[in-house]
């Protein structure tokens, strides 16, 4: 599977796969858009397409957690953000899960819960966060030269 350009709105990575894919002990949760008249649709419903063909070492399929796409969230500029729920973070025994105050916040918590059905998930609310273009994955995935010391 080959995914590149923008797949989310506010999406500044070139479609990072921890804003749009992951795989969970259960499967795999993935973006969805159901909103055909978005930028973005096309191209989720493709890699959709591609998470229901592909197969593991076995041959077998995976099983799929579609999740929610939020609101689309604007900073004071009217420069849009990039939320995804797909930005979580597992730790041990838990799931940090972002969320925005959106009406799916919920919704997504539920579905990564199935997909995490032995973890603890907890919701960490992200809009200040994305204000900086990333979110909880984002935020753990580079130390700045020199900050560690030994």
């Amino acid at each position: 599977m080959v995914i590149t350009g923008t797949l989310t709105i506010g999406d500044d990575t070139d479609a990072h796969i921890d804003t749009l894919a992951r795989f969970t002990p259960k499967g795999i949760t993935y973006v969805t858009c159901d909103d055909p008249t978005a930028d973005a649709y096309s191209a989720l419903k493709t890699m959709e397409q591609e998470l229901k063909d592909a197969t593991d070492a076995q041959g077998k399929s995976y099983t799929l957690f579609p999740l929610p796409s939020p609101k689309p969230i604007y900073n004071d500029e009217g420069e849009p953000l990039p939320a995804t729920y797909a930005n979580f973070l597992i730790i041990n025994g838990a799931v940090l899960v972002p969320i925005y105050g959106d009406n799916q916040d919920q919704v997504a918590m539920d579905i990564i819960q199935s997909a995490f059905p032995e973890h603890k998930i907890i919701a960490i609310n992200c809009r200040t966060v994305i204000e900086q273009y990333g979110s909880l994955h984002c935020l753990t995935m580079q130390l700045p030269k020199g900050l560690i010391h030994v």
